[in-house]
């Protein structure tokens, strides 16, 4: 269910202006966030932002309903240092940090489509 546009008027949101309009607002449960405002990696983040995830378990992200579920997960630093040992035991070397990128991809069940995906990447 959506916000009415009367609602939204009375919420607070802005005036239709440039690319933005109210009506792309949704109704959400919400997000949470954490972080170390010194900047200083911690495992111990990842388990308070695990925690979150667990807790918005009601978002569909554990995949009991797997039409309704939004992906929900936690963004991390990338761990530079990890990646650098486990690659240069296969020779393989990394630009400086903040020179490259990670991504995660989720390829279909089935090999004749994974496959075909692997080959453009």
């Amino acid at each position: 269910m959506t916000i009415s546009q009367k609602n939204k008027s009375l919420l607070g949101f802005p005036p239709v202006q440039g690319l933005y309009s109210p009506s792309y607002e949704k109704d959400a449960c919400g997000f949470g966030f954490i972080a170390n405002i010194d900047n200083i990696a911690k495992h111990s983040i990842i388990h308070q932002a695990l925690e979150i995830v667990h807790n918005l378990d009601h978002r569909g992200a554990v995949g009991a309903d797997p039409l309704a579920g939004d992906g929900a997960g936690i963004l991390i630093q990338i761990p530079n240092e990890f990646f650098r040992s486990q690659l240069i035991k296969n020779k393989i070397s990394l630009p400086p940090l903040g020179e490259y990128a990670v991504g995660m991809m989720f390829f279909p069940k089935s090999l004749e489509k994974k496959d075909k995906l692997l080959k453009i990447i």
